[in-house]
């Protein structure tokens, strides 16, 4: 029986670095770009680009390998990352194991925060963005569908998301555990985006009363300031009053950093006896490396947080095995669907580039 030639290229935070995976991250301009350049490559018949702060990965159906290295080529071209490199991060997977990871994904099981239900949203923004572009078809369709379906039946019949986290909570939970009663901390969150406004109703949770969120974009801040009572800053002035905040929380969508070791450490200088905590939550980051050798400053990243949240994960390792045996029987039937006689064959990696099961 031919085999449809659905497949899976990227690379996640499983395998990636925090470094590397914010070289290959894409904004929603560059990742517009891509998918244009990648809708010439022969042989490629469907394309889905799935684009978070864990992962980059291309999900699609392909008449070869050679259509595969071509996709490869093309990104690493575009983000100027050497094609050799990438291969010591890349996950490559077709068929049913393609299947099986998109399904773990989109539940949640592949996520530093076990069962986080963000992932699910942002599966679902991405194919609808493929929709749109007019990228999907049979194959692609049905197996988003079933993901989906899959995805909701996993967490109705296990415990996944019971005492879930997210990266806001952990973050939120962090500083509580080192500045105690969060009542009297002052909070400086900068980007006002989905995860700000996530982080903003975790520290309200914990009793945070003194907020005040800054974005590039002032009308976004004020909005999100004023759904929870917070105070907006404008963007340019975050680095001089760096000194008034014991928190700073970075979830920007900026290409570069947007707090400088020189702004961190000026900001110190003028609260010797305070410490300043900083919590990284973009991808590229948003505060420069070097600010966590200053003394008094804490600064952590988005694989920081994952190591601390890793403790809910081997709590729960009983309902992972359960939720993926579940889908791994939904995805061998789904691929007993899509596998229909007529359709195109499944590509085989190419010499000196082997399929690798999820880490």
């Amino acid at each position: 029986m031919n085999s449809p030639g659905f497949f899976l290229l990227g690379t996640t935070h499983q395998r990636a670095p925090l470094a590397v995976r914010e070289k290959l991250a894409l904004d929603a301009e560059a990742s517009a770009a891509l998918q244009t350049e990648l809708a010439t490559i022969a042989g490629l018949r469907e394309l889905t680009i799935l684009n978070t702060c864990n992962r980059i990965e291309f999900y699609g159906v392909a008449e070869s390998p050679e259509t595969l290295a071509r996709i490869e080529a093309v990104f690493c071209a575009r983000q100027c990352f050497p094609p050799e490199e990438f291969a010591t991060f890349r996950l490559s997977l077709v068929g049913r194991e393609a299947i099986q990871h998109l399904f773990e994904v989109a539940t949640g099981l592949d996520s530093q925060m076990l069962g986080e239900t963000e992932i699910f949203g942002q599966v679902k923004a991405a194919y609808a963005t493929a929709q749109t572009r007019q990228s999907t078809g049979p194959v692609l369709n049905r197996v988003f569908q079933k993901t989906f379906q899959a995805a909701k039946y996993v967490r109705t019949q296990t415990a996944i998301t019971v005492g879930q986290v997210s990266i806001a909570n952990v973050a939120v939970d962090l500083a509580q555990n080192i500045f105690g009663d969060l009542k009297a901390t002052r909070i400086l969150l900068l980007g006002a985006g989905d995860i700000g406004e996530k982080t903003a109703k975790a520290f309200q949770s914990r009793g945070a009363a003194s907020l005040t969120v800054a974005s590039r974009n002032l009308e976004r801040a004020m909005g999100l300031a004023t759904t929870f009572g917070a105070s907006a800053l404008p963007f340019e002035q975050r680095e001089a009053r760096l000194a008034e905040f014991d928190v700073v929380v970075g979830s920007t969508a900026a290409p570069e950093t947007v707090v400088s070791v020189a702004a961190a450490a000026a900001a110190l200088r003028k609260r010797p006896a305070r410490p300043l905590f900083f919590i990284d939550l973009a991808l590229p980051r948003d505060i420069e490396a070097g600010v966590a050798d200053l003394e008094n400053a804490f600064l952590y990243n988005l694989d920081d947080l994952a190591k601390i949240a890793e403790s809910h994960r081997i709590a729960r390792l009983a309902e992972v095995e359960r939720a993926r045996a579940m889908l791994k029987e939904k995805s061998a039937a789904l691929w007993q669907q899509v596998s229909a006689p007529g359709a195109p064959p499944a590509p085989t990696p190419a010499a000196g580039k082997p399929a690798v099961s999820p880490a």
